[in-house]
């Protein structure tokens, strides 16, 4: 075995006994090229001289977090899934369900969750329950002080701008409160902590493509047995279960699953 692939090894561990995060579920490229910039920055040439760095240095420990986690979110992404979101999955989920039981895995600043309970509040929906899940504290503090930057703002329509932000300033806008407190935000690891129960929609996108195969297997099945019979699991439009049977799922749109039994 070479010394990078030593090297790196000791690093995940390191990494999960200093910050919880267990990096083995990850694709091993996607984390080295992510964090090449970090390690430039403080001229770091091993893994284990970059671990030193982190474990000293609590702004280059929160940098790289950020860094692993993912956290690139807008709200409205890819608006036509939105659409059928609004259109056709949340009315039938409606009529099977009563009281809707959401979960964005993987929410990272909040604009997800938030999207979907505006949609809600579009439909005239009041009864629900939302959950909003993170592996970063530093993205969930911020999802739940929703306040957005105008850029962060693009798919957002002229009208939903004035119904549900308030102005803060030429560049920051608040979401109401109306909306951020629909939404309950918790820390949750999808490759270790247990899974809520009894969904009947689950947003996971554009989180799963960074895991390995294995991890990602674990995750979709965790994610199908969370949901109710008739529930929806909602993907990225980079990701896709060529299996979805050995879940229990069924593709009904682009993106969106079924849960069978």
């Amino acid at each position: 075995m070479n010394l990078l692939i030593d090297d790196y090894t000791l690093f995940k561990k390191k990494i999960k006994e200093l910050i919880g995060i267990d990096l083995d579920g990850y694709k091993d490229e996607q984390i080295k090229r992510r964090v090449k910039i970090l390690m430039d920055r403080v001229g770091a040439h091993n893994f284990l001289s970059f671990y030193k760095a982190i474990e000293k240095d609590q702004q280059l420990r929160k940098d790289f977090i950020d860094k692993v986690t993912i956290n690139v979110s807008e709200f409205f992404r890819n608006t036509d899934q939105f659409d059928l979101l609004k259109n056709k999955i949340i009315p039938e989920l409606r009529n099977r369900f009563k009281k809707l039981s959401i979960w964005s895995a993987g929410c990272s600043y909040g604009n997800e969750p938030y999207s979907v309970a505006i949609i809600l509040d579009e439909l005239g929906i009041r009864e629900f329950n939302m959950l909003a899940t993170d592996i970063d504290m530093e993205a969930l503090k911020k999802a739940k002080e929703g306040i957005y930057k105008l850029e962060e703002l693009k798919n957002i329509t002229e009208e939903r701008l004035k119904r549900y932000f308030t102005k803060l300033d030429n560049d920051h806008y608040k979401i109401s409160d109306r909306i951020r407190l629909s939404v309950r935000f918790e820390y949750l690891d999808l490759l270790k902590d247990k899974y809520p129960k009894g969904m009947h929609l689950i947003l996971c996108r554009n989180v799963i493509i960074y895991f390995t195969q294995e991890a990602k297997d674990g995750v979709f099945r965790k994610l199908a047995e969370s949901l109710e019979e008739d529930g929806i699991l909602f993907l990225g439009n980079t990701e896709r279960i060529f299996n979805p049977q050995n879940y229990k799922l069924k593709p009904v749109d682009l993106f969106f699953y079924k849960k069978v039994v």
